[in-house]
Parts: C-alpha cells; structure tokens; sequence
C-alpha cells in the first residue's frame, strides 16, 4: 500500500479541479470545430494542445509564466513556454505571421478597383462601435481596445494589440478572434442575406483590369511607406507584410517567397497558437469578464460585416457601376475565407455570378485597416 501510495503521489490526478475538467470541454469544442468542421484548423488545433496543458497538472512547462502564477524554477530558469512565448512577448510572432500573409496574398483585386479600400476602411466600424460597448461595461481604455480590435478578424493583430495594452487578457481574445475567424461562414451570410435585396445579391460587376508586376511592385512599397508615415506604431505588421508581399510579386526571389508561405508562417503558427493556448487557464478562463468578451467579440464582428455591406449600398446610390454589396462583407481581414463567403453567397442568387477576385480587394484592404488601427490605438492610449 505504501508502495502504491507514493506512485500516487507521483502522478498528478490529485491536482486536478473541477475547472480543469470543464476546460477540457472547452478544448474538445475547439478540436470538434477544427478537426470535424474545418473551421480555422491551421490555429485552433495548436490553440487547443496548448489549452489543455494549461489545464493538466505539469512540471517544465509553466514555471516561468507569472502572470498565470508559475515561479521561475528555484535556479532562475523557466520551462518550455516560459521560452516559446518570448516569441508574443517580445512581439515576434504576429509579425513574422504578416510576413506570411503578405507572401500569400495578391493585392492585384484592390489596384484593379480601388474604392473598394473604402469596404475595408468601413469594416473598422465593428472595431470602435464594440471599444464604445467595452467602455460601457467597465472595462478600461486599453482593455476595451483589445477587444474591440476583434471585430478586425485579424488574429495576428489582434494578439499584437492586446500584447501592448492588455496582455491579462491576451488569451480570450486571441481565442475570441481566431475563433471568430472560424466561423466566418456561420456568422457572415445571416447578416448579410438579411441587409441585401435578391435583386442586390444578383449584381454582377466589371471584369476586372489586369494588374502589371510594376503596379504591384510599387504599390507595395508606397503603400508601406505612406501606412508607416501615418501610424508608425504599426510599421511592425505593415512593415512585415509588404515585405512578404514584394517577396511574391518581384519573381525573382522564389525561395524566399516560397519559404515565406510555408515553414515560416507555419512554424511560427504552432509556436503562437498553443503559447495563446497556454494561456487559457481554467482560473483566468472561466470568469465573468472573458464571457463578456466572447459576447463582445461576436457583435465586433457582426457590426463589422453589417457596416462592409451597408457601405457598398451606400457607394451605389452614388456610382453608376455598380458593387455587388455581398463584396462588402469581406472587408473584415479574415483572409481569404471571407471573400469566399461573398463568393458563395453570390452564387446563391446566381450560379453563374463569380464575386472572389472582386471579395479580395476589401479582404485585403481590411487587413491593411485593421493593422492601422491597432497601431492608432497603441499611439493613443496611454499603457
């Protein structure tokens, strides 16, 4: 028996709560919803392994974390997250994943039709309507605007902002945001069926001009040198991400474009999602105020698809070419699966309506927005 006693002792069933147990729920949702539904599985999957150490009884993994209330060792040395999540806290990742972004993304759809920064710009409506709400519901200035940053569907971002302002909260909004991301096509296309007309949804738009490999290669450094001059506190994400983009549209540095696309932004994806997952502990978790920001967080993004499409109406009481408003949904920055939801929801009015390439330009004027209003926020806001 005592043999079996000190076994027992070894293990760590003894440490386990009632919290634990139900963020163990928590974490089979978020593998149900990645692995079952392909919702966002490239983030939620490594955002759930992390979740559930968090939640496990552990030695050489946490200490190191103070802010989740783990020590450093007693000779000075942390354990394996203390080490990887350097990468958040020293503001490394969410960059490097811009990078990645930008190497993946052809910015050709907004050169071709430009107004159509304009959806993009109006996407950021979700941001400061739910920064006014968070406010309201007593959470302070930098905390709201960590939140309301949500409403984006910038997960990078998001982290990035929420890393400088109010990093206590950093784990539910990284889930809120990335989670958010996932469903795309579970909140996007109510909300827009319900602002748009059949007549609408069935418009089709002009194909497209040709964009020139000079166009793009020029847009991509004026554009970062004119975003870097409005909001320097962004010029990390701006910086990052047309860089990755130049890599891509010069042709000449194929390796680096390629290897931009894949190890890095893939590598760097593990290491972040489960150093956010590691940070969902039952204690910081399930409590009142990440409830709030979960609800928080849905609204953000409801107001911002709402206020993406109502802007394409608007423009067309103004324009004799028409937008198709579905388009306008793609202004939050979840890339490229938001420009798809336009895309098929368009193909539901019409089968022979193709919305993609249109969708790209707000999608990606909304990642450009989002990352300037991060950077406005980080400026303006004392912390």
């Amino acid at each position: 028996m005592d043999l079996l006693l000190r076994v027992w002792e070894t293990t760590g069933f003894d440490d386990v709560t009632v919290k634990m147990a139900v963020m163990w729920c928590v974490v089979a949702l978020l593998l149900y919803l990645a692995v079952k539904k392909g919702f966002e599985p490239l983030l939620l999957v490594p955002i759930a392994f992390g979740a559930l150490l968090a939640n496990l009884p552990t030695h050489g993994v946490m200490e190191g974390l103070v802010d989740l209330g783990f020590p450093l060792k007693p000779d000075g040395t942390g354990g394996l997250f203390f080490y990887i999540s350097q990468g958040i806290l020293l503001e490394l990742f969410p960059p490097i994943i811009f990078l990645g972004v930008g190497a993946l993304t052809d910015f050709g759809p907004l050169i071709a039709n430009p107004r159509t920064l304009l959806l993009g710009g109006a996407a950021q409506f979700g941001v400061f309507a739910t920064v006014f709400g968070a406010v309201a519901l007593g959470f302070t200035l930098p905390e709201a605007a960590s939140i309301g940053i949500i409403g984006g569907a910038d997960g990078p971002t998001s982290i990035f902002l929420a890393n400088k302002l109010a990093p206590h909260l950093l784990g539910p909004i990284a889930v809120a945001a990335y989670t958010y991301m996932s469903l795309v096509p579970l909140i996007q296309p109510p909300i827009m069926r319900a602002l748009t007309t059949e007549a609408e949804r069935r418009i089709r738009m002009q194909t497209l001009r040709k964009v020139s490999r000079l166009e793009k290669l020029v847009f991509a450094v004026m554009v970062m040198c004119v975003c870097t001059l409005l909001v320097p506190d962004a010029a990390a994400l701006i910086f990052m991400l047309f860089l990755g983009n130049f890599l891509r549209e010069s042709g000449v540095v194929e390796r680096l474009s390629q290897s931009a696309q894949n190890e890095i932004i893939n590598i760097t994806t593990i290491f972040l999602g489960t150093s956010v997952g590691i940070t969902m502990t039952a204690e910081r978790f399930l409590a009142l105020g990440t409830m709030k920001i979960i609800v928080m967080g849905v609204l953000a993004f409801a107001v911002s698809t709402a206020a993406g499409v109502l802007m394409a109406r608007l423009m067309n009481v103004f324009s004799k070419t028409k937008i198709n408003p579905l388009i306008g949904s793609a202004g939050v920055s979840a890339v490229p699966m938001a420009a798809r939801v336009s895309q098929v929801e368009g193909q539901k009015a019409d089968p022979t309506n193709y919305l993609l390439m249109h969708a790209m330009g707000p999608n990606v004027a909304g990642v450009i927005g989002t990352a300037l209003v991060a950077g406005y926020f980080i400026a303006a806001i004392p912390h």
